[in-house]
């Protein structure tokens, strides 16, 4: 496959291939969920939290609101672990039972039981039993504030995520950007929380949804989307699906002329003629944006070297601390540093980096002044301090 096609695909199945530029409703967002097959949460608000990000980044009608009406509303979604928290479509929840069950054999690890302390039973119990008669709590309702490691777990909310983990509870919705439990009795329905497919079944839906969303993948990327399933199980779906015909094994070719081996739905050659002519707008994605999670695939498919460096020294950081891809059409042209100060009502550019080969030219140049005045205008600022665009300086 063409590098150009890989990227046209990929993009497409990653809900990149063209804006959803029409009045939105909840419903479509959950359509776009699905498409996507979640989105990650994330608390830093540097610019924007990442699950509103990586949705207005696909509809630029998006509005905040609609997310917690489709999880804490309409109980469309539910909160669970993929590769990171995420918000996951409802009729995939008996799929998480298998996790559930890993969840369960984990409470005897070390770091379990240093948190919740000598009497790990009587406070699951103690919790449990405070949840069902008061309805939904949140960490701030219990006593009991831990200190150093894990963020400051005490035994309380050690057990409220044990049993989140577990699946007894669920999150009933998010306050600001805390949690909410209640019993999962009360948050998911009946015939999905008894629901118990087999670890077969399991299997045979992570590989193929995951390969519905990829487009093509190897099995270590196959395992990694919901990371539900090993990567040996992986393996054994492709060969049993091979064997069927049900996909094919497809030669990737990389930005830099090299070339994979992976595995796409036996429709591929038919999945790369209808789509539509690649998208030629610019967008701001978010550092946590499900298209650039896999590091070694972006930089394989788009030559685009990217590293989060949140949590790198300041001293240490090539670019900054939260640095947005700035995607054009098919390929990452630039990133850009940003930090919106909300009480100053401005969006800043701090750095600002084009990749190489890339010129900024008056048109590429409008074109990313238009998306950062579209970004601001959605973090509810109204200026932009954009001087970085003057003097831009080379990625790498």
């Amino acid at each position: 496959m063409a590098n150009a096609d890989a990227r046209r695909l990929f993009l497409d199945r990653h809900a990149l291939g063209a804006p959803l530029d029409h009045a939105l409703t909840p419903d479509d967002v959950l359509a776009l969920i699905h498409r996507l097959g979640f989105v990650q949460l994330d608390s830093v608000n540097a610019v924007e939290r990442a699950h509103h990000m990586i949705l207005f980044s696909r509809a630029g009608d998006y509005r905040r609101e609609f997310l917690d009406e489709l999880h804490a509303g309409h109980r469309a979604l539910f909160e669970h672990w993929t590769h990171d928290a995420s918000l996951i479509p409802m009729e995939f929840y008996p799929h998480w039972h298998h996790r559930f069950r890993a969840a369960k054999a984990r409470i005897d690890h070390p770091n379990w039981r240093e948190r919740f302390g000598p009497e790990p039973e009587k406070t699951i119990r103690r919790v449990r039993a405070r949840i069902r008669k008061e309805g939904p709590l949140s960490t701030r309702h219990f006593d009991d504030k831990g200190a150093g490691g894990w963020w400051g777990w005490g035994p309380s909310k050690t057990a409220l995520e044990y049993l989140w983990r577990t699946g007894e509870l669920a999150i009933a919705r998010r306050d600001g950007f805390e949690k909410v439990y209640d019993l999962a009795e009360r948050v998911i329905p009946d015939d999905l929380r008894k629901a118990r497919p087999t670890r077969r079944q399991t299997i045979d839906w992570a590989a193929r949804e995951a390969l519905a969303r990829l487009g093509f993948a190897t099995p270590t990327e196959l395992a990694g989307f919901f990371d539900l399933i090993e990567i040996a199980e992986a393996k054994d779906w492709a060969k049993t699906a091979m064997r069927k015909r049900e996909i094919v094994e497809v030669n990737i070719e990389s930005a830099d002329g090299s070339h994979r081996h992976a595995f796409a739905p036996a429709s591929i050659e038919a999945d790369i003629a209808a789509l539509a002519d690649p998208h030629r707008g610019t967008r701001l994605l978010s550092p946590f944006d499900p298209a650039i999670r896999d590091r070694k695939r972006g930089q394989r498919l788009f030559g685009f070297d990217y590293t989060i460096e949140i949590f790198v020294p300041e001293a240490k950081r090539r670019y900054g601390y939260y640095v947005l891809p700035i995607l054009e059409g098919t390929r990452f042209v630039a990133r850009a540093d940003i930090k919106v100060h909300r009480a100053e009502d401005r969006l800043e550019v701090k750095g600002f980096w084009l990749e190489p080969g890339i010129k900024l030219d008056k048109p590429r140049k409008a074109a990313i002044r238009d998306a950062l005045a579209s970004l601001a205008n959605f973090t509810g600022v109204t200026r932009v301090a954009a001087d970085a665009l003057r003097r831009p300086a080379r990625a790498g």
